[in-house]
């Protein structure tokens, strides 16, 4: 009993597109296009690589789409943020801004701000719960958790230069 086998393959310029083939070995491909968009895609059976059906969908569609796939009470262990009034987002800092190479802490990003700082991606590796004595640098992604204000409010914060 075979599974699903994915593989993406990178287009200069357009984004990333990504290859399923089913256990019924039928194909399907979606184009995550760099501006947010999606291009939704279905081979025939008799000729895989005769298109079917192909449908363009904006940011929004995809992640209506991608919510109906596998909505949030499929995992009851996993929180949902935007019922509780709360977003989720990811600040890449910039190796221009002025906090790069300066501690965590000196931003006061949760007194000013309300967010939580939940984790820094640097590089290849994920840092949980940075605290105050963690030092930023040019190209992190901060994970914030915190109100749409406050993330708002945290992204200006951290696009200082």
């Amino acid at each position: 009993m075979g599974g699903a086998r994915t593989t993406s393959t990178p287009l200069p310029g357009i984004g990333v597109r990504y290859d399923l083939t089913t256990r019924e070995q039928r194909r399907l491909s979606v184009v995550a296009h760099r501006d947010g968009s999606r291009t939704l895609s279905a081979y025939r059976g008799d000729d895989p690589d005769a298109c079917a059906l192909s449908v363009h969908l904006t940011g929004q569609e995809a992640e209506a789409l991608a919510g109906t796939l596998k909505p949030a009470h499929h995992s009851p262990s996993l929180l949902s943020t935007t019922e509780l009034g709360l977003v989720a987002e990811r600040i890449e800092l910039s190796s221009v801004s002025y906090w790069n190479g300066r501690l965590l802490g000196e931003t006061r990003m949760r007194t000013e701000t309300g967010v939580s700082i939940v984790a820094v991606l640097r590089r290849a590796a994920a840092i949980p719960s940075p605290g105050p004595g963690f030092r930023l640098g040019g190209g992190d992604t901060l994970i914030v958790i915190g109100t749409r204000e406050g993330a708002d409010a945290a992204a200006a914060i951290l696009g200082r230069v």
